[in-house]
């Protein structure tokens, strides 16, 4: 026994130490592979792919999040994708709408039904107690597959026959128990309509995954946003109880500590760039989900700043990074004869900040309003500066 004690503690002594990555080594391997650092030359499938999907509660959202990490972005290019159904807008990871290839689409769906399950649940469960939501979910299924309609109205077909229920309660059975897309004109640039679901079987022609991976999807997680943790792969998807699969992936993977000494994983050939390495000006949208993706978000956004980011009632607003860390808010203003393009920072910025922020946001209002007569940029500083 004492031999063996023996043994393993000479190992423990010879083995290498457990690197630590601190935040601005984790922010420069978000940014790599978030195609952030660079704008890339990719088809747009292949980028949405790379970031397992873009969050898309705001219609515009998505194409903000490729302009700025494509070159020479053109919009027809994600609507004509959404058009061929090559894209889908859907609720996935933590129930909320994603933007999505079809592929991934019929590959995640089934994995996060859990996460739908438990939304539903915690929403409505006192409500449906009593409620064959089985049968309610078929009768759902039809009505979408023979037309695609608002979740009101089918809310409202639905209640002719389960009269004790409302009908955001039956509408939502359906929205977190049948795998819905979005279908256009919601989502296409420059175009206008309410929100018309179908069953993504019925649009797409093609039965969901039997076998999603979730050895896989972690890996794709780890692609577009690691080094992370078991929890931030948790709270990106919703998913929980991950420990076994992340047992299994271990020979596959690298481990590193951060600076709190949480355990890190990641893939063995991922980017994981030099800490110093120089990041420029981006505008990011709505909900993107760089913010969203992580328990602890240090590695993209001050806690300091996180209220004037995430508001009380649920929405993420436009931010910009500077050297890599959200610094503000953006926002366009669409007048008359002009369109604005306001900037808040949260602190003071040096005038080469100002230029190069003002250069980046030139991009965006030619690629947002290139029909306005005229584009202006302002600043709105905080408080005291």
């Amino acid at each position: 026994m004492k031999r063996v004690e023996k043994v393993r503690i000479k190992e423990e002594q010879t083995s290498e130490p457990v690197k630590v990555l601190g935040k601005r080594a984790l922010n420069r391997a978000l940014l790599a592979r978030q195609m952030l650092l660079s704008r890339v030359q990719l088809p747009v499938l292949k980028v949405i792919e790379k970031l397992v999907g873009m969050q898309a509660q705001a219609p515009n959202a998505p194409y903000f999040g490729l302009w700025s990490r494509m070159e020479a972005f053109r919009h027809e290019e994600l609507s004509q994708l959404l058009r061929d159904r090559q894209v889908v807008r859907m609720a996935l990871m933590r129930s909320t709408l994603h933007l999505v290839s079809t592929h991934d689409a019929l590959q995640l769906r089934p994995w996060v039904q859990s996460v739908m399950d438990r939304s539903l649940n915690g929403a409505f469960g006192k409500q449906l107690k009593g409620i064959d939501t089985d049968a309610l979910s078929t009768a759902g299924r039809a009505w979408v597959d023979k037309e695609p309609m608002t979740l009101s109205e089918l809310g409202r077909r639905l209640c002719e026959q389960w009269p004790q229920l409302n009908p955001e309660t039956a509408a939502s059975v359906i929205r977190n128990r049948v795998p819905l897309v979005q279908v256009p004109p919601r989502g296409i640039w420059g175009e206008s309509g309410q929100a018309v679901h179908t069953s993504v079987e019925a649009w797409l022609g093609r039965p969901l995954s039997a076998n999603a991976e979730t050895e896989w999807i972690i890996k794709r997680y780890l692609e577009a946003f690691g080094p992370a943790t078991m929890k931030d792969i948790q709270v990106w998807s919703g998913v929980s109880r991950l420990n076994e699969s992340i047992d299994s992936l271990r020979p596959e993977l690298v481990t590193f500590r951060d600076e709190l000494g949480a355990e890190l994983f990641d893939l063995p050939d991922a980017p994981r760039p030099d800490a110093e390495t120089p990041s420029v000006p981006r505008f990011l949208g709505e909900f993107d989900n760089m913010l969203l993706s992580y328990a602890d978000r240090s590695r993209i956004i001050d806690e300091m700043y996180r209220k004037r980011v995430f508001t009380a009632n649920g929405i993420v607003r436009p931010t910009i990074l500077l050297d890599g860390f959200v610094t503000g808010t953006w926002k366009l203003t669409r007048e008359r004869y002009r369109t604005v393009l306001c900037i808040e920072p949260f602190r003071k910025l040096s005038e080469q900040d100002r230029d190069a922020l003002s250069y980046e946001g030139k991009g965006l209002l030619q690629f947002a309003a290139s029909d306005a007569p005229s584009h202006d940029i302002c600043f709105h500083w905080p408080e005291g500066d």
